[in-house]
């Protein structure tokens, strides 16, 4: 998998403005705020891909590697 295949977790919910920083989005990872395609997911360095859907505090993301270029 190259860079342009996956984004990590906590990089994904700083660009979609939901966490301000790297250790924002550490503490809402850690804590089990945030589920990945409908389990929560512990580990914010997990690599997302094209198609897996992001939820945090009621919203609910898609990841689009296109997009977030």
């Amino acid at each position: 998998m190259s860079s342009f295949d996956s984004i990590k977790l906590d990089q994904f919910l700083k660009q979609v403005q939901i966490a301000a920083s790297g250790g924002q989005a550490k503490v809402m990872v850690q804590g089990g705020e945030v589920q990945v395609n409908g389990e929560v997911e512990l580990r914010r360095g997990r690599k997302l891909v094209n198609g897996d859907h992001v939820e945090v505090a009621g919203q609910r993301f898609m990841v689009d590697l296109q997009t977030l270029i």
